[in-house]
């Protein structure tokens, strides 16, 4: 755990111009409340450890100048901070006022997180400013539970030395086994391990998704059991098993081994999430160059391209003693010229910030936002004009553990069919218990 409590002592020169801007013209940014209302109040906000955050905490003088409100930064490892939240929910003590999860971590924590629609209608805030599967994944059974500032849409990296015309299909990368000229490298790096992440439903979605199909029926099922569906699980495992093209320790990769795999040289091609990008560059991690690395919008399964997208909302505790200010802090946060300059400000306070993610339609569309970025955002925005996130039920880590361990004994030369039959049994049968099928 790495704990910062900041000394609200200085304004950056952009926050001393944005507050003598409002001082001047009686107004103030971010759609803040006027005449300080909550000043001497102290936030404590728990975050998960990643420069983009190191970024808004850094800047975050700003919202004390403004509103009076101090803030002080937990920071978390990835890792822990699952752990940490159930702690905060069990202990429901408010120590912490606004609080970062994992988009799937909502619907068992969203009796703690309050509701913030009725704010944002007041305040003229829309959760349209956020692509639709952001949007929903900040969101459970109707109601908005926070933004999503920490989101990732999956594209397909890929090296420009070895693939001059990376694939815009699934199919055309199955084909590139029959003619792939590089023995000590594999065309693809996948991940196919059962990890208790879920993470090799990542890409399986994709194909689920291209061929039409979902991971429920209408009558909540599972719905992963109709022909097309069935034949898209086998096409995404035969990558491995029948085509040659993944790297043939993707059955034992997680996610981080097939980035590594590509870092290190051994693999030509990774589908996953953008934030990659600024990891592959990193001379201390990767064997690779910047003009090596490519990177284009995620591949169209059978005609289709519909991808996964993830995000970490923060949110606002109910427990809080603090929720108005909590609520100040939130808009401020969430600002889109905050998401702008995060992206393209590369030194804050002397602290070098290197981040691309970006999470408001106006950022990633943004000409400043893509040339300080090399055009990533323009990649990922291709992607998540079509893109969904997992299933926003309590029941879905149970689920989703069924349904990757047959993925993962079928990447192992299981029998795909009967295996994603026998999970769907498994899962019905959750489904049922907690009244959401008959």
């Amino acid at each position: 755990m790495r704990k910062l409590s900041l000394l609200k002592a200085g304004l950056t020169a952009a926050a001393l111009s944005v507050a003598s801007f409002a001082a001047n013209a009686g107004e103030l940014p971010y759609d803040l409340l006027h005449g300080k209302p909550f000043a001497g109040t102290k936030l404590n906000i728990l975050s998960v450890v990643t420069p983009q955050f190191d970024g808004l905490m850094l800047r975050d003088d700003e919202f004390t100048e403004l509103t009076g409100i101090e803030t002080e930064w937990t920071f978390i490892p990835f890792g822990s901070l699952q752990e940490k939240m159930n702690a905060e929910g069990i202990a429901a003590n408010g120590n912490f006022d606004v609080v970062n999860y994992l988009d799937s971590w909502g619907p068992p924590n969203a009796h703690w997180l309050m509701p913030i629609d009725d704010l944002m209608a007041r305040d003229g805030i829309s959760m349209d400013r956020y692509p639709a599967a952001f949007a929903r994944s900040a969101q459970f059974e109707g109601k908005t539970l926070g933004f999503p500032l920490r989101a990732h849409p999956q594209v397909l990296f890929y090296r420009k030395d070895l693939i001059p015309n990376p694939p815009s299909t699934w199919e055309e990368i199955a084909a590139m086994g029959k003619n792939w000229a590089h023995d000590d490298i594999s065309p693809i790096a996948l991940y196919y391990n059962n990890d208790g992440n879920r993470q090799s439903l990542f890409i399986w979605l994709n194909f689920l998704w291209g061929a039409g199909e979902d991971v429920f029926n209408a009558d909540g099922s599972a719905g992963w059991t109709s022909d097309a569906a069935i034949k898209a699980t086998e096409d995404y495992v035969k990558l491995l098993t029948e085509h040659g093209v993944a790297n043939p320790n993707s059955v034992a990769f997680v996610e981080q081994d097939a980035r590594q795999s590509f870092m290190q040289g051994k693999s030509a091609m990774i589908p996953g999430w953008w934030w990659f990008y600024s990891a592959f560059q990193n001379p201390e991690a990767s064997t690779l160059t910047k003009d090596q690395i490519g990177f284009i919008r995620m591949p169209a399964y059978s005609g289709t391209t519909k991808t996964y997208a993830i995000s970490m909302p923060f949110a606002i505790s109910d427990y809080s003693k603090n929720k108005d200010a909590s609520w100040e802090f939130m808009k401020w946060l969430s600002n889109p010229a905050m998401d702008k300059a995060n992206a393209t400000v590369r030194e804050v306070k002397g602290k070098k910030i290197v981040n691309n993610v970006v999470t408001h339609i106006t950022s990633l569309t943004d000409a400043d936002v893509n040339a300080a970025n090399d055009n990533i955002q323009n990649a990922a925005w291709e992607s998540l004009k079509q893109s969904d996130i997992m299933p926003q039920i309590p029941e879905w880590p149970e689920v989703g553990d069924l349904l990757s361990a047959a993925i993962a004994e079928a990447a192992s030369g299981g029998d795909t069919r009967a295996l994603m039959l026998q999970a769907a049994e498994q899962a019905n049968r959750v489904l049922r218990r907690a009244g959401r099928i008959n």
